[in-house]
């Protein structure tokens, strides 16, 4: 709806007595079309001023060249006096922008030209606080942007509507980003969780209260209950306590013991399997002593798939017997083996679950000792098994994934989805993301450059008009062999060569992948154009994908992946291996069916010939059509990556288990 169709409107709600829903909408509307009149005027202010204070310029060039009888002095300040007005109209017209969006507003054109004339290249490049590598602070520990800067007015989440008959779902995980997060499980939990509590439903995560948890990143964290659950043979105690991260509702569980203690969540000096197994009692004993009745409880991977088997055979008999249970497989590469006796210190019979039909590991027969599959146990006692890709999906049911529980799977296939993961928009949107230097959007991609120029002056990378010319190749990864290590190797080789850029975020959990990449770095060392940086930063990812031209996932395998989904939501082109949910989300632009799906560079061997192919196109079309480059980020950017259609899908399936 325009403006005239506004006024329009406008008559007959005066001449209602009543506010109906309808009418309560087109004040909504009429309010819309308020805030724009006023930004266009604004926006018609702010030109006219910056006309002004060219005038003024030439004037007081004027000035300084003749020696004119003009008084310099007062010349200048009325131009510092436009200038100020002329901020304080822009932050006049970002706050309307800000109510617009608000207000569910839809008027491109006006906001085309707000992002235009309010957010120029000149205008972001001087609120930034622009890094040098001889920094003493990192550029990512700190703010990108100057104190003197104007605020960002960064637009709201448009809302989402309330699902009818709202549930009580909880998760059970080992993860949950950003507080405790390795990998992608941790980003899959939170903003499954999220995006279903932001529907309406009552959403709880429950997890681990590791010892090297950032706590600064817990709202309202207080102490919930004291806790007894049995474990090995006798009582443990535990504290559990309560907060919002994100705004999702959050339970820690913190065993009086060794248990979760250490510098990192995996790898502490525990073992995990016994941690484990512990929380996933404790977890149903605080659902059970709590008086809690949730209708789903969601359990996630090897790490908590010993949840349905006590549910079912223990505390569904204990007044726990409300809920249906639902396992989500983000990674079959660990199934959770388990000695009969390590499954008895949860108190169940150890023995009875060594048969094919519940947690037998089928390899181990025969051997000493015969071993169990807390995996296998997840899916057998589940109501519904989810996988994180429809083609990870397929994969594990009818591919290699299946491998020694092919039987088991085939005779549970029914109860198998596949919904592909979404990223969190709240955290991973460069429209919304308050860590960047500048933000942009398939609307206004432009300051996308001022991101990449910022990246490469931090970290001491060409950031001349030939640096920003070179396409930028970057690797977010964990660096295991799933991730394709050998062609991540030959991808930096690879840019070299074509005269590209290549930045390497990742670490390895591994002594020896750690130091192949150590000697990697030295021998490129002359090489200013290539960096790699062996470590992790969660604020330095955000402005690593901000900054590249394209985004590398040459995975071996993956079950889902956000990586390419983010660099696609930030204008990287994704150059990926096809398998699991990379095939679910990148499309060839070269070789793709459907044109709009075309978004990105596949590449189906395991062989550097294969990553070498996929790899030169991506770089020729970067230099030979920034046109074509263009147009694709831009279609990129606009496409919603986010957990809307899948958190509906899981509601629906929540539904009917």
């Amino acid at each position: 709806m325009n403006a005239q169709q506004l006024c329009v409107a406008a008559k007959p709600l005066h001449a209602a007595s009543n506010c109906s829903a309808p009418a309560r909408s087109l004040r909504g509307d009429l309010r819309a079309g308020a805030h724009y009149s006023r930004a266009r005027a604004l926006v018609s202010r702010a030109r006219s001023h910056a006309q002004q204070r060219c005038a003024l310029q030439v004037r007081a060039e004027e000035v300084k060249v003749s020696q004119d009888a003009l008084d310099k002095t007062a010349l200048l300040a009325e131009l510092k006096a436009l200038q100020e007005e002329n901020n304080a109209l822009k932050v006049e017209a970002r706050s309307a922008l800000g109510k617009l969006h608000s207000l569910g507003g839809t008027d491109m054109e006006t906001l085309e030209i707000l992002t235009k004339d309010l957010r120029s290249i000149e205008d972001l490049a001087g609120d930034i606080e622009w890094a040098s590598s001889e920094d003493e602070e990192p550029f990512w520990q700190r703010s990108a942007r100057k104190a003197s800067a104007l605020p960002l007015m960064l637009p709201p989440v448009p809302p989402v509507p309330a699902d009818a008959n709202p549930m009580h779902i909880v998760h059970i995980s080992a993860e949950l980003a950003p507080i405790a997060k390795v990998g992608g499980l941790g980003d899959a939990v939170a903003g499954l969780g999220l995006a279903c509590a932001q529907r309406g439903h009552n959403v709880e995560c429950i997890i681990p209260f590791y010892s090297c948890i950032d706590q600064t990143q817990i709202q309202n964290l207080q102490h919930e209950r004291d806790l007894q659950s049995f474990f090995k043979d006798g009582m443990v105690s535990s504290k559990v306590y309560r907060g919002q991260v994100g705004g999702l509702n959050v339970i820690l569980i913190q065993p009086d013991s060794h248990m979760f203690q250490g510098g990192a969540i995996y790898g502490g000096g525990y073992n995990e399997l016994e941690a484990y197994l512990f929380f996933s009692r404790a977890a149903l004993e605080f659902l059970q002593t709590s008086g809690r009745k949730p209708q789903v409880i969601h359990y996630h991977d090897w790490h908590t798939a010993a949840v349905p088997v006590l549910y079912w055979d223990l505390y569904n008999n204990l007044g726990l017997g409300a809920s249906k249970v639902c396992l989500t497989i983000h990674n079959m590469d660990n199934t959770g083996e388990c000695k009969v006796e390590e499954l008895e210190w949860t108190g169940l019979p150890g023995e009875e679950y060594k048969v094919d039909e519940r947690l037998m590991d089928p390899r181990t027969k025969g051997h000493n000792p015969e071993r169990l599959s807390l995996l296998k146990g997840g899916i057998v006692y589940a109501n519904a098994v989810t996988t994180v890709s429809p083609t990870y999906c397929n994969e594990i049911l009818s591919g290699g994934a299946s491998g020694w529980m092919r039987e088991t799977l085939e005779f549970h296939k029914a109860k198998f989805h596949g919904f592909l993961n979404g990223i969190d928009r709240t955290v991973w949107d460069p429209e919304r993301d308050a860590a960047l230097p500048a933000q942009y959007s398939a609307l206004n991609p432009a300051p996308k450059s001022l991101c990449k120029k910022y990246v490469l002056r931090g970290l001491g990378m060409p950031a001349d008009e030939a640096g920003m010319k070179t396409p930028l190749v970057a690797c977010v990864s964990r660096l295991v062999p799933q991730k394709g290590i050998h062609l991540i190797k030959r991808a930096i080789y690879r840019t070299a060569e074509k005269g590209g850029a290549f930045l390497l975020l990742g670490s390895a959990p591994q002594a020896g992948i750690t130091h192949e990449f150590e000697q990697l770095a030295e021998e490129l060392k002359d090489n200013p154009k290539i960096k790699l940086m062996l470590m992790y930063n969660e604020n330095l990812s955000h402005h690593v994908y901000a900054a590249c031209d394209i985004i590398l996932v040459p995975s071996m395998f993956e079950p889902c992946g956000l990586t390419q989904m983010v660099g696609l939501q930030y204008g990287a082109v994704p150059v990926v291996r096809r398998t699991g949910g990379l095939a679910d989300t990148v499309f060839d632009v070269d070789h793709a069916e459907e044109e709009e799906r075309k978004n990105g560079f596949v590449f189906d061997g395991t062989d550097e010939g294969s990553l070498d192919g996929a790899l030169d196109r991506a770089l020729d079309y970067y230099t030979s059509d920034p046109t074509f480059w263009a147009e694709l980020t831009k279609k990129n950017m606009a496409v919603d990556n986010s957990w809307a259609k899948s958190a509906a899908a899981y509601v629906d399936m929540y539904r009917t288990m």
